[in-house]
Formats: C-alpha cells, structure tokens, sequence
C-alpha cells in the first residue's frame, strides 16, 4: 500500500513539474519582443558600434492643394496669398484692388495687369494680427483694416513712390468698442466717417480719429450684413428681420457731426435678409433673402417728404445660407454666390446672364464689381479670381440702342453711335481672348 502511495505522489509531482515547464515556455513566447523593437535594438547596437546616432526620417508637412479652376471669361486668377483671402476691396478710382488674408498681410493689385501674365502686387504687414476687412480711403492715400484678434479698425498710410507704395501704420489703433465680432466695416467717400458693424445689433459710426459718434441699435435680433452707401451719406444693415434699414448721417455746413436718423426701410421679403448692395450713385439697391428671392430697389426717393422707395423686380435664387450679393456700378447687373458658385442675372429681364461652377475650394467670402463695370472678382480660398462683365457689357449696348432710337438731337445720335461701337469693340475683344 505504502509503495502505490509513493507511486501515486510521485505522478502527481511529475505532472505539476512538466506543467510548469510547459509555462515557463509559453511565457518565454509571448514576450517575445515585437518587430519595431527588434529594429530599435538592432540600430542601438548599430549606434553603439558606430558611434553615430542615425537620424529619423522628418514626416514632411503636405502643403494644401490650391484649388484649380479655368473659365473663358476668367480674367485673372490673384495667387500672392498663402492664407485664406477675407475680403477685397476695389479703389473707388478703378486703379486698385486691395485684399486681406490670414497669413497676416495686406496685398495691392493694380487693375491694368489683370490682363498681364504675371500679377504684381504691394505687400503691407499686419503686424501681431490679421485683417478680416480692408477698405480704401476716398482718395487712395491709406487703407483701413478690421483686425481679427483686437475687434477694432487699425489705419494704414500709403505714400507712392517710384515702383509702388511704402505702407506706415498708424501709431495706435482704435479703442476696442464692439462686444461681439465685427461683421463689415466702410468709409464714407466723403472722408467724414468710418462705419463698424458687429453680429449683435450694434453700428457703430467713428470720425477719422477714431472716436465714436453715434451708436446704432438695429433691432434686427443680430446684423448680417451692413455697410455704408458709395455716395457717403447712408449706412444700412440687415440681419434677422425680413428688410433693410437705412440712415443718414447728417453733417452741418462746416462739416461737424449733427447726428444719425432714419432715412427708409426695405420691405417686401418674408424671411431675413442675407445682403445687400447699392449702386455707384446709390439709386439703386439689390437685396437678398433666406426666402428664396432676390429684389431690385429704386432708392432714389424723397425720403423727408416720407416717400417709400419702390420695388423694380424680384427675382429666384438657389436658397443657400453662404450666399453675397453685389449690384454692379451701373445698376445693369447682379452677381449672386452661393456657397462656391456666382450666377449673373439681368436687372432688366430678371433672366441668368452667366453661371460660374465651383470658383473656390472654399465658400465665397467676398464679391465685388469694380467702378468702371468691367470686371467681377470673387474670393474663397487662397486666391482672388476676376472675371470679365460680359453681361453688364451686353445690358450697357442695349440700353444705348434704346437710347439711340429714342434721341432726335444728332449730337446725342453721334455720341451715342461711338459709345455703342466702343463697348461692342470691348466686349468683341474679350470674346476672341476666350475663343
């Protein structure tokens, strides 16, 4: 008995012995250590050898793609930026285009090199910020700029000199006043005011100091869009409400602030507006709303006798929430955009005059016709593309044969025979460079 007893412990003793054994190498297995550290071993032992230490390949940073687009009316494409272009700005002269980005600079293009190979442009540093807004002065002699981080305007001289214009900032900016982001800013073409708009309810109108004014409540819920009128005596915005409001501000004779009041209102949309534009002598005004249209305004009324301005036509639009609207100088013609494309319409037949697809890799931030009607420029992403005005061309020839069947002095036949053969003679010439 004794003798299957030891028999019997020493079987059990040897199984215990051969598990442990088969667990020993099972764990010699799993830690078993992983190819990447294996190679890092091997080039420590490699370094230890050699006495060098091997250098890690760097990742390299792709840069984002500049987004391509071709168009036979594009007539220039602005590629100086390498930040997201904000805003553009046409001199009131025609010569110049401004624009802003986020790599902290502010660039000038001249307007006769559009049609050049190479697009030369003026740099002006934003320093410790960057622009959101840029605007000129009336004449041309400084710029302002909406600064991104400090909420407030900041000024910029320019002084011409032979190759260009040498930028000086002024030596203080102005006192930060708005509570909420600054959605536009604007110069009288006057000289007597500079306007902000913020995305509460609040305008602000400043003399060119930098001192405020006059505080506007627009009672809109909150502004999306506001600006002042290219004659200078208007400021309007719009916002959450289904129209436009408009005021004047009033000089005295020897050119001190009176005061702010209300000149007249834009009624006539049924959801809230999301632009608006005037023309060159602000006559005329083009709106447009979340409801799905976009109106024609005569605002060449007597607002002081309480007369109402007039709706000349309304409009369909493809309803987008990234939307701009811009009336050219001459009332002929309205750009809309919608997220990343620009559809041209007649503001006489209400009829699509152009369609540009896809213009920018991101939504549309700015969109502007230049003084003299000739061109379109439009920015989104890293670059500014400016497109011939083949429409306000057509709709400019036949109001002058209108013109021409309607006059009886042949002074005015003659004249106006020459101004027709000009602007066919332009836009023909426009037609042959895309052909």
């Amino acid at each position: 008995m004794e003798v299957v007893s030891v028999a019997l412990a020493t079987v059990v003793f040897g199984g215990i012995v051969l598990l442990l054994v088969i667990w020993g190498l099972r764990d010699r297995g799993d830690n078993k250590p992983e190819p990447i550290a294996q190679e890092a071993n091997g080039q420590a032992a490699s370094e230890k050898q050699t006495g060098k230490k091997q250098k890690q390949p760097k990742l390299r940073k792709e840069k984002p793609q500049q987004h391509t687009f071709t168009h036979p009316l594009l007539a220039a494409s602005l590629k100086a930026h390498s930040g997201h272009v904000t805003c553009l700005d046409f001199s009131s002269n025609g010569k110049y285009l401004a624009s802003c980005s986020e790599d902290r600079t502010v660039r000038i293009w001249s307007a006769k090199d559009f049609l050049e190979r190479e697009h030369r442009c003026m740099r002006a540093n934003v320093d410790l910020d960057h622009a959101t807004h840029v605007r000129f002065s009336p004449d041309c002699r400084a710029f302002i700029v909406c600064l991104a981080n400090g909420e407030t305007i900041r000024v910029f001289k320019m002084t011409k000199k032979e190759d260009g214009f040498t930028f000086t900032a002024a030596p203080e900016d102005f006192p930060k006043r708005h509570k909420a982001p600054i959605i536009n800013i604007g110069i009288a073409e006057t000289g007597k005011f500079i306007m902000t708009a913020s995305s509460d309810t609040t305008v602000l109108v400043w003399d060119l100091k930098g001192e405020v004014l006059a505080s506007i409540n627009t009672n809109q819920m909150n502004n999306t869009h506001a600006a002042v009128s290219p004659c200078g005596r208007f400021v309007a915005s719009c916002g959450f409400t289904p129209d436009v409001k408009v005021w004047e501000v009033c000089f005295g004779k020897s050119g001190e602030f009176r005061e702010v009041c209300r000149a007249f209102d834009l009624k006539g949309h049924s959801a809230g507006v999301c632009g608006f534009s005037f023309s060159n002598d602000s006559r005329r005004m083009a709106t447009i709303s979340k409801d799905g249209t976009w109106k024609l305004w005569n605002t060449d009324v007597e607002y002081k006798k309480q007369q109402d301005p007039y709706l000349m036509y309304t409009g369909k639009w493809s309803v987008s929430e990234l939307s701009r609207i811009a009336i050219s100088p001459d009332a002929r013609v309205v750009a809309i955009s919608s997220i990343s494309d620009i559809t041209v319409f007649s503001t006489v037949t209400g009829e699509k005059e152009e369609e540009f697809i896809s213009v920018h890799g991101e939504p549309i931030t700015d969109l502007a016709f230049d003084s003299s009607n000739r061109y379109l420029a439009s920015t989104g992403d890293r670059a500014i593309r400016v497109f011939h005005n083949t429409a306000g061309y057509r709709a400019a020839i036949a109001d002058m044969k209108d013109m021409f069947k309607k006059a009886t002095n042949k002074g005015t036949k003659d004249r106006l025979q020459q101004q027709i053969k000009d602007a066919q003679s332009a836009l023909d010439a426009v037609y042959r460079q895309k052909n």
